[in-house]
């Protein structure tokens, strides 16, 4: 979109400094008269660019570059793989986990937002209400059909939307967003394949990879703008049948850890390279009705034009972790799909996909997405002001666009996964960077949840950890 590109400049010019903390942005009518924009194009642009913390208006005197309370990660770092590597995260991120779950620990390691912020009481309702009026539902189910009609229509709407139709011959409900990945992977990989990701990407996608017996080759990623996709065109120029890469596995929309959104022009590049290369995209929307751009971003399945885009999500960060169900809408593979769906696991909860759809036909899902993305946002911008405050005067941090965690880069002698055992031994949980990379890159990097209401204990956590950051 325009506003979308007019946004993304503007971001731009504030990560690389070419715009400084306090510079005065051009005024609306002149931004409209030079661009050949609107007003309320330009005002959108504006307003987005704001909504991410980069902007502030003041009142009678425009848009000026906000104050940052800590210093942005600007670029990636040069940390691909230049060959596909095996994959061996689990062993060691399974002891991080653990510790990070003693009791008492400070909870800024599991990203799953609180208890509070989620729907528990409106599904306890919703639960024996249906149960009453469909007892059907708890007596058996089907393996030939799946997917639940009202969760079918449910979903589809509500991706119209996004901007994205979804044909319901190309949905299945599954367990969980990790589910639908590992169901996807199944159709379009075999042990041995190299599946590239993201650099850094979501330690479990590293373990699907494990499990499968597959290769990762590191993508280096923008901490705004997302993957790269000059370094996936050149990464993807090589045939399957040559020893290429099989499948991208991606996280467009909030990414975690860095909480980047890739912009729209960039979406549907990545989804006709990858078409015109035959290398299966399959992307996890988890974050997208939670990112702070201004409208929800449209996830790649909106740009794609062949059926080669994979759509994986589930309701485990805005609705209830405890639900596992989540949908993955399998373009022109969702009989694949289906048939590992059957293989591995049937069909997911009939009762539970009753659910999610009264869930989400209910008028106060969408009033709840927007108090979720608000609050978000606000303990995203304490967590930061407090890394500012605490941790050593090098440390740059990203400014997410979705999402509910931070991604902090220390200075390059800070060892994180030695700085983890001690926080675990102080009661403080975060996850190291090592573990969001299959080559052990990032290990003066860290991910900090924010999915837990500010607190002085927050507060506490964060200046202990940044005391230890400094040694």
């Amino acid at each position: 979109m325009l506003y979308e590109n007019l946004a993304n400049e503007f971001a731009t010019l504030i990560i690389d400094g070419q715009l400084r903390p306090g510079d005065r942005l051009p005024s609306v009518r002149h931004l409209a008269r030079q661009r050949a924009l609107s007003i309320s194009t330009v005002v959108q642009a504006l307003r987005t660019l704001e909504s991410r913390g980069m902007v502030e208006a003041r009142p009678q005197s425009g848009y000026y570059v906000r104050r940052r309370a800590a210093r942005m990660i600007d670029t990636p770092p040069p940390t691909a793989a230049p060959e596909p590597v095996e994959v061996g995260v689990s062993r060691h991120l399974v002891q991080v986990l653990h510790a990070n779950e003693a009791p008492e620990m400070v909870p800024l390691g599991s990203a799953l937002p609180a208890a509070e912020l989620l729907l528990a009481p409106r599904l306890n309702r919703l639960y024996a209400s249906i149960a009453r009026r469909q007892p059907r539902l708890l007596a058996g189910s089907s393996h030939s059909d799946l997917t639940e009609a009202p969760l079918l229509h449910a979903i589809a709407r509500r991706a119209l939307e996004w901007g994205c139709p979804i044909a319901a011959d190309e949905l299945v409900a599954t367990n969980s967003c990790t589910e639908a990945m590992m169901l996807c992977l199944r159709a379009v990989t075999r042990p041995g394949d190299t599946v590239a990701v993201e650099s850094p990407t979501y330690y479990v996608m590293l373990q699907l990879l494990e499990s499968m017996g597959l290769r990762a080759l590191e993508i280096p990623t923008h901490p705004v703008t997302g993957i790269s996709i000059e370094a996936l065109e050149l990464a993807t120029r090589k045939p399957l049948a040559e020893g290429g890469i099989a499948a991208c596995l991606l996280i467009p929309n909030g990414g975690n850890p860095l909480g980047a959104v890739i912009p729209d022009a960039s979406k549907a590049r990545l989804a006709e390279l990858l078409a015109a290369r035959k290398v299966a995209l399959i992307e996890d929307d988890i974050y997208g009705d939670i990112c702070f751009t201004g409208s929800r971003p449209r996830p790649i399945h909106a740009f794609d034009k062949s059926g080669n885009t994979m759509l994986c999500t589930s309701f485990s960060k805005t609705v209830s972790p405890s639900l596992r169900a989540g949908f993955v809408a399998a373009g022109r593979r969702a009989a694949d799909v289906v048939l590992q769906k059957t293989l591995t696991s049937g069909k997911t909860n009939p009762l539970t996909q009753h659910v999610i759809a009264g869930l989400m036909e209910s008028r106060g899902f969408d009033v709840h997405l927007r108090t979720l993305r608000r609050r978000f946002a606000e303990q995203i911008a304490r967590t930061r002001d407090a890394v500012a405050r605490h941790f050593p005067a090098e440390t740059r941090v990203t400014d997410p666009q979705g999402g509910f965690v931070l991604w902090l880069e220390l200075p390059p002698g800070v060892d994180c996964t030695a700085l983890h055992r001690r926080a675990a031994r102080e009661g403080i949980a975060f996850v190291p960077g090592e573990m969001f990379s299959a080559s052990g890159h990032y290990r003066n990097c860290l991910r900090l949840a924010c999915g837990q209401p500010w607190s002085e204990r927050l507060e506490d956590g964060v200046k202990r950890l940044g005391r230890m950051a400094a040694g």
